[in-house]
């Protein structure tokens, strides 16, 4: 007498489940870096996708408690549905550790009184104390930066930076003098197709160049995961090493002439011959 074992329904409903959380949402990411959907339509994808992972996963879990206690076939489609269910996952608890690690904000800069604005933006209000306490926490090295040169020369090493992340330039203000001021407002897009708006100002004195930061989430998003923060630290670092290099590289100026005594020849202007002329 042949014995018939069958195939756990369950278990194939773990892996077709499982199969379309995957795609469901991983197009959506490339959609939205090509930003051929907005980012509403992201997060409303994105969230049917973990849905149905969450869904696949309990599936999963249920096919194999079943295929324990009735030994059914199916084991393969029953840890195949748990592995790519959580595959899936990962990503949206990745960005859940990012959430409770990092301060919910979506707007961050080095000037805490809010002076440094979007060239084409609004004014922003200044974070509260307690808010902007974290964020400093969060992001030791987002300080406003002084250096011992002229703007221009500064500006160019900024453009240099802005040019080498591939951030789209919105507008720039380039100063006119050594002790001038000079702005850079552009676009940084991630990965995942979120937009961010970066502003970086440069204030030019007679003592040197004072540099200040602005990052922020385009779109109705409530956390930016520690993107903006992290964004500011990681350029100011990098223009921290850019400077130091130029500084190093560059030609040394020659030190400063004493004062002169006008009683006193010195030899590069003493002239060939001080003896009286013969010539009659």
């Amino acid at each position: 007498m042949r014995i018939l074992i069958r195939t756990s329904k369950t278990a194939i409903w773990a892996r077709r489940l499982a199969s379309l959380s995957l795609p469901l949402a991983a197009v959506p990411v490339l959609l939205h870096h090509r930003q051929a959907i907005d980012s509403a339509r992201f997060q409303l994808v994105e969230t049917i996708a973990l849905g149905v992972a969450l869904l696949a996963l309990l599936v999963s879990i249920l096919a194999i408690a079943r295929l324990w206690r009735s030994g059914d076939r199916g084991w393969d489609r029953a840890f195949a549905g748990l592995f790519l269910s959580l595959l899936c996952l990962a990503p949206f608890g990745y960005a859940a550790f990012l959430v409770y690690e990092n301060p919910a904000v979506t707007d961050v800069s080095t000037a805490p009184d809010g002076s440094v604005q979007f060239l084409a933006a609004p004014a922003a209000p200044p974070l509260d104390p307690a808010l902007r306490e974290a964020v400093e926490d969060a992001f030791p090295n987002m300080r406003t930066r002084h250096y011992q040169l002229d703007t221009e020369r500064l500006f160019a090493i900024v453009q240099r930076l802005v040019g080498d992340r591939g951030w789209q330039v919105q507008a720039t203000r380039e100063p006119l003098g050594p002790i001038d001021s000079g702005e850079i407002d552009a676009i940084d897009t991630t990965w995942m197709g979120w937009r961010d708006e970066v502003a970086i100002r440069l204030n030019g004195t007679d003592d040197g160049v004072s540099v200040d930061m602005r990052s922020a989430s385009l779109g109705n998003v409530q956390s930016d995961f520690g993107a903006n923060g992290h964004r500011i630290e990681e350029f100011l670092l990098a223009l921290d090493a850019a400077v130091t290099e130029d500084m190093q590289n560059g030609t040394p100026e020659p030190p400063p002439e004493p004062p002169r005594d006008p009683n006193v020849v010195y030899p590069a202007d003493r002239p060939p011959d001080l003896r009286p002329s013969t010539d009659e």
